[in-house]
Formats: structure tokens, C-alpha cells, sequence
């Protein structure tokens, strides 16, 4: 597995974190306050996209007076205390980074969360030492499934793209690794369950847990 690996790439919410959940709520909660109901093919047309991406997708679909910043504060606001207080790393996680920091194996963090929920969460779980590159979408110029989140990672790692592996939940971010030339491994995530075959048949790897490889 580790032939020819220079770095890691982990993707943050449902990947390192179980942290999808609080999304549903939040954009139960953020719609409803506007008299709107949370429509049911949302969260699967704003996969993979930046926290920008899917704040300009919110502004013009739904309407919202709001300008693109505004709304993102309102997010960040809404989810700060959630990736604070009540986000758990996934199952082997924290084991896993342990192990490879042991090898010496570069980290880095390619996500489609804010920066500031971001560095929250890893800064709670006492792993945002371990990472040597924090890259968001909103930081380069396309999205997931787009791969620019991933080769800017590998960028600042001073890494080729293919002496990477990615770990990834969604298949917008799989599908973004394999466009970065990476190799990728899926993490299972309850949200992404309903598109298991799809998600398997493009990664490399499909594991259920950290524990699998750590």
C-alpha cells in the first residue's frame, strides 16, 4: 500500500469526521427560517461543491436577499459550535494519522468545508499539528469533482500528484482524486451508503473503517 507514497490527502466531513448530519439540520433550520422547505434532491446536487459554490447554488436557486459572504457567516455561525462540541472523528481515524506520521508520510487536509469550521474541528481533536497543508475549496478555482482542491494540496506538499492517496467518502470527492491522477480509498459514510456500488467501482479501495488499514 505504501509503495511509492509520499503523502495522504484526507478529505474532512464524512472522511475524518461524522459530521454530515449536522448539515441536514442546519439546512432544515437555515430554509425553514425563510418559510422554505429543505427539497429532497439538495444535498446530493451540492456534493462536493465549496462552501462558495453551494452559498452562490443557495442565493440563486432559493432566491435569498442575502449577499454570498452573509450567508456563509450565517453557516459558520450556525455550525461553529457543532464541529466544537459535538463532531467525533471517524472510527481508526486518530489511529491512523498517528500511524502514518510514524512513517514519516506528508498529511494533508483537501475539503469543501469552510477554513474556519475546518481548523475548528481539527484544532478540537488535537490533530491539526499532524497536517502540513489545509486546502479548501473556496481557495481554488473549481470544486469537487473538479481535482484543483487536491493537486493544490499536493502542491504545498511538494508531492507529485501520483505519490498520492487520497481518502475520500462522497463520489464527487473520489471522482475529483482520480481526475488529480491519485490513488484514492473510500471511507464509508452512512450519507453515502445509498451510492456504495458507484462510489467502489471508482475508487481503488473501498474500506469501512480506518481500523481496515491502520
Amino acid at each position: 500500500m505504501f509503495t511509492n507514497l509520499n503523502a495522504v490527502i484526507f478529505d474532512l466531513d464524512g472522511t475524518l469526521i461524522d459530521s454530515l448530519w449536522i448539515w441536514d439540520e442546519i439546512d432544515i433550520q437555515f430554509l425553514g427560517n425563510r418559510g422554505i422547505t429543505l427539497p429532497d434532491d439538495l444535498q446530493k446536487i451540492v456534493e462536493g461543491m465549496s462552501f462558495t459554490e453551494t452559498a452562490v447554488y443557495f442565493k440563486e436557486r432559493f432566491n435569498l436577499q442575502e449577499s454570498i459572504e452573509e450567508i456563509k457567516e450565517e453557516w459558520n455561525t450556525m455550525a461553529n459550535h457543532y464541529y466544537k462540541d459535538k463532531v467525533p472523528l471517524k472510527e481508526g481515524a486518530r489511529e491512523f494519522i498517528e500511524f502514518l506520521r510514524s512513517k514519516n508520510i506528508k498529511m494533508g487536509i483537501g475539503t469543501s468545508n469552510s477554513r474556519e469550521l475546518t481548523l475548528e474541528v481539527l484544532k478540537k481533536h488535537g490533530l491539526l499539528h499532524y497536517f502540513d497543508a489545509v486546502v479548501t475549496s473556496c481557495e481554488v478555482k473549481k470544486g469537487k469533482p473538479h481535482p484543483d482542491v487536491f493537486l493544490k494540496v499536493a502542491e504545498l506538499l511538494e508531492v507529485k500528484p501520483e505519490e498520492c492517496l487520497v481518502f475520500e467518502d462522497t463520489y464527487a470527492g473520489v471522482l475529483a482524486a482520480k481526475r488529480a491522477g491519485m490513488k484514492v480509498f473510500a471511507v464509508a459514510d452512512r450519507f453515502s451508503f445509498p451510492y456504495k456500488e458507484e462510489i467502489a467501482g471508482l475508487a481503488d479501495k473501498y474500506v469501512e473503517s480506518f481500523k481496515e488499514i491502520a
